[in-house]
């Protein structure tokens, strides 16, 4: 299993305003277990408030796993011992996560890009997302009564 340490590192424009800085782009090419893929993320997302570390921005498989949201109700997961489950602090109920799976974890900077608030980073980061698969040709959008890129 591979580490954020690991992978093969890129520079890749995040750009949410004009004129910000690029954030590292990181892709492990191993499946990466949750709990080291979290701890890693928890001390780069310390360093980058402190100002050691640069941004980041990583794409990564797990292996068979779910994650429990906080809306997530046990009765509601079909085959409970089938995969390891992690209970995580985001919202919404169950999500499935494994091989063949891109997951991509963004570390910013959000008091420097959006002044701290959250709901301005997820309206900026959809709109990242819809111009970067605009980019590929790909059609995206937003949706009034969902959260994410549709």
């Amino acid at each position: 299993m591979s580490t954020v340490g690991e992978k093969q590192q890129h520079r890749v424009p995040v750009v949410m305003r004009e004129g910000q800085e690029t954030a590292e782009w990181a892709v492990s090419r191993d499946l990466v277990d949750y709990e080291v893929a979290v701890a890693a993320m928890e001390a780069r997302a310390a360093h980058i408030a402190n100002g050691e570390a640069s941004e980041l921005v990583w794409l990564l498989e797990h292996p068979s796993l779910y994650t429990a949201g906080t809306s997530s109700r046990d009765e509601d997961l079909l085959q409970s011992n089938r995969f390891p489950v992690y209970r995580t602090g985001r919202g919404g109920q169950f999500t499935y996560h494994g091989p063949g799976q891109r997951v991509v974890y963004v570390m910013l900077d959000l008091k420097r890009r959006t002044g701290g608030d959250v709901r301005k980073f997820v309206g900026l980061l959809e709109w990242w997302l819809i111009t970067a698969l605009a980019e590929m040709g790909v059609h995206g959008e937003t949706r009034q009564d969902r959260v994410g890129v549709w």
